[in-house]
């Protein structure tokens, strides 16, 4: 999964990844957020708040790794959610998942 936290960390230094509840909330429903990734260890709300946006709008998501970790992957504190922003990242961060 290192290619995961790379692919993540690179769409971070383009500007392309948003997180924090309301910026990731934000990006889903203003139609600029082609992958959401949201952390395992977020609370069963936040799972399910973002996967049913992203359900509705038919945007991909992705349960993985745990918010110190997601936090870690774009240089900040603890991340429950994350928003890529660009077509090309999220497809491309998309095939290193299982």
């Amino acid at each position: 999964m290192n290619k995961v936290h790379s692919m993540i960390g690179l769409a971070t230094k383009a500007g392309k990844v948003v997180s924090g509840e309301f910026a990731v909330e934000k990006a889903i429903k203003d139609g600029k957020a082609f992958l959401v990734i949201i952390a395992e260890d977020a609370s069963d709300n936040t799972k399910k708040h973002f996967s049913d946006m992203c359900i509705y709008r038919k945007i991909p998501y992705q349960l993985y790794g745990e918010k110190d970790t997601l936090g870690h992957m774009i240089g900040k504190d603890e991340r429950a959610s994350l928003a890529v922003t660009d077509q090309g990242f999220a497809t491309s961060i998309q095939k290193h998942f299982g």
